[in-house]
């Protein structure tokens, strides 16, 4: 019997006997105060807060076990928790339950510069993990924006800036371990760059959301440190030549680490809030990695291609301290958008479209922004055809909330009729449920409801999220 078949006062008193067992054995690692179960089900957009009933900081893999298996015993939810920076939802615990923050364990377990590898607990933020590596020369390149842990940016298949030339995590993740919801340990793969051996669960659990099990350690491709980084900002006079150049770029097979676009009301948002002074025209921020002489061809042929589409003077940037600041003017998008309107909401959503469809997708999008009333900045990882909007709503505006809402919507069904996806990186989560049928189809739903079944018999690992 799933958990969601049980009656309210059954679940209720499973909560308490398992949180009775847990606080003996984990004594104050184990919270139950109402700030703390707050902070474990908050979500930076719209969705309500659901707080689990406690909240265990685990230290090691085998708290994580052992709390796993008291929950099992009781049928009570497990929400993993990394740093709570997901959108949609992730956390929440809309049947109660134990939130496993693994934030204490954030050890770097072993470093393999030979073969360009590391493995680390799943709390390590990306932050962390390359300020650790950098006497190393190497680097580990997903960057999502946040300074998101590790566990969580492989929980949700995270993805950013930097995924047009390294890929995202179902790319950089060589080996998992996890544990399962019957409170047992498995490991998914080896160190090994290649293998035929058995089923590819190394994949399964990327992006499953902690809906089959908590990941509790990861082994992680690592890159070089490039011999030469060089980036800058393009202004373009409309969003549509500046999606025309990226997908020139890209289709050129230029080897461009970053390419992200900001339009006219976020460069506005970005120049207050991070000091900038950029025209206030929709732009381009690229990066290139490399050797000297490379990056400066992939430069040259940038420049044409902007040119070619109405591109302005490039501002480069070649000094550490100045591709910082740009990136993290970049990185702070969210926090710069909500200046834009004072004490609204902002609902964040993202779409990813094939390249060819990428600047039809947001030329439409723009217009509907604009036909409905809303003030809402667009900003992308445009190389992958990805791109993120910050609709800023007042919520107590029955009227504004309806077309916000509905706009959110006809932007996850355009993105689908052009043969894209509803999440480009943000997840399913509890927020985009209803959209993942129209994308993959029924019959893969249910295959996805086989496998949860199988593992997760009694539905407690992160109940609600994917699957409806």
């Amino acid at each position: 019997m799933s958990i969601v078949d049980l009656e309210p006062e059954t679940r209720k008193e499973a909560v308490e006997s398992a949180i009775g067992v847990l606080r003996q054995r984990f004594g104050e690692n184990l919270v139950t105060s109402q700030a703390v179960r707050e902070q474990h089900g908050h979500t930076t957009t719209w969705l309500p807060n659901e707080a689990p009933d406690a909240v265990l900081f685990a230290e090691s893999k085998s708290d994580v076990e052992e709390a796993v298996r008291v929950c099992a015993t009781y049928k009570v939810p497990v929400i993993p928790f990394g740093t709570g920076t997901s959108l949609e939802g992730h956390v929440n615990a809309p049947l109660g339950g134990l939130s496993i923050d693994t934030s204490r364990m954030n050890a770097v377990v072993e470093v393999h510069p030979e073969d360009l590898d590391c493995v680390v607990q799943p709390g390590i933020t990306r932050k962390q993990l390359n300020a650790y590596l950098r006497d190393t020369g190497l680097f580990f390149p997903i960057d999502p924006g946040a300074d998101a842990s590790i566990g969580g940016m492989c929980a949700t298949r995270a993805s950013g800036t930097n995924a047009v030339r390294y890929g995202t995590m179902r790319d950089n993740v060589i080996a998992i371990e996890a544990v399962m919801p019957n409170g047992e340990l498995v490991k998914t793969a080896s160190r090994a760059k290649k293998s035929s051996a058995g089923y590819d669960l190394t994949r399964l659990l990327i992006g499953s959301e902690g809906t089959l099990g908590v990941i509790t350690e990861i082994t992680l491709k690592l890159y070089g440190i490039p011999e030469m980084i060089a980036g800058g900002v393009c202004s373009f006079p409309d969003v549509e030549s500046a999606c025309n150049a990226t997908i020139m770029t890209i289709q050129s097979g230029i080897p461009v680490a970053r390419i992200e676009l900001l339009d006219t009301l976020q460069v506005k948002a970005s120049n207050a809030y991070s000091k900038l002074s950029l025209p206030e025209q929709p732009a381009l921020f690229v990066e290139f990695h490399g050797t000297e002489g490379s990056v400066t061809e992939q430069s040259d042929l940038f420049g044409e291609i902007a040119s070619e589409c109405g591109g302005g003077t490039f501002q480069w940037a070649t000094q550490a301290e100045d591709r910082n600041k740009l990136w993290q003017a970049r990185h702070d998008a969210y926090w710069a958008s909500l200046g834009l309107r004072p004490g609204a909401k902002g609902v964040s959503t993202d779409v990813c479209v094939p390249i060819s469809r990428l600047a039809e997708c947001v030329e439409a999008t723009r217009a509907d922004i604009e036909e409905n009333g809303l003030i809402a900045p667009i900003v992308g990882h445009v190389g992958d055809g990805n791109f993120h909007v910050l609709v800023l709503t007042d919520m107590d505006d029955t009227d504004e909330d309806a077309r916000a809402e509905g706009f959110v919507e006809r932007l996850n069904w355009r993105a689908l009729d052009m043969e894209g996806t509803c999440t480009g990186e943000h997840g399913i989560g509890q927020g985009k449920r209803k959209y993942l049928g129209r994308e993959l189809g029924e019959e893969s739903l249910s295959l996805m409801r086989l496998v949860k079944s199988a593992v997760d018999p009694y539905n407690i690992m992160n109940p609600g999220k994917i699957l409806a």
